[in-house]
């Protein structure tokens, strides 16, 4: 079904287990909707949102697409919360507290993108478009972090930093948080 160009993210099909079936997710700067087809596949009520939406001239699944750009334009998602909001691959500081707004108290993030030890190897280069060391984790201050890194990823080669966390406050338990075990007594 997904070829290697097409396939989702490892680390956000490992956080995305933990989202309610049927849960609401944006997909933000969703490019050609590898993230959107595979949450939408899975029975997510799936959103995504991009400058260019010519990728998904293709896409038969029951989504809500929004063109818009995220760097000039006005935000496309004012007063609307998620379940879960998935980034990968994008970064646009600017746009932070909105990015964090779009998470439902008590939903999860699940944020992907270059990490700034990729310019020593390649594109993107800018530091406007690469992560600090640690730069999630301060963003994320008061969320409860799920799972975190910041490294260097083979095939494709890459540094990338990366982060699930749960935003404070809501009631109950919007999703299902993975199961730790310990084989300490």
């Amino acid at each position: 079904m997904f070829t290697c160009a097409s396939r989702p993210s490892d680390w956000v099909t490992r956080w995305a287990e933990a989202l309610p079936a049927g849960g609401q997710v944006l997909d933000l700067a969703c490019g050609a909707g590898r993230h959107l087809r595979w949450l939408a596949a899975r029975g997510h009520r799936v959103t995504g949102v991009d400058r260019d939406l010519s990728g998904l001239a293709d896409l038969d699944l029951p989504v809500e697409l929004l063109q818009a750009d995220l760097e000039a334009g006005p935000w496309p998602l004012a007063d609307r919360q998620f379940d879960a909001v998935v980034v990968t691959n994008y970064l646009w500081r600017p746009r932070w507290a909105e990015l964090a707004d779009t998470v439902a108290p008590g939903g999860l993030l699940i944020y992907e993108t270059f990490g700034e030890d990729q310019a020593s190897i390649g594109k993107p280069s800018r530091p406007d478009f690469l992560l600090r060391h640690g730069e999630l984790l301060e963003l994320c201050r008061g969320w409860r972090v799920l799972g975190y890194e910041d490294g260097f990823l083979q095939a494709p080669d890459r540094f990338v930093q990366r982060i699930a966390a749960v935003r404070p406050g809501g009631t109950g338990q919007r999703h299902g948080l993975p199961v730790l075990t310990s084989t300490q007594g």
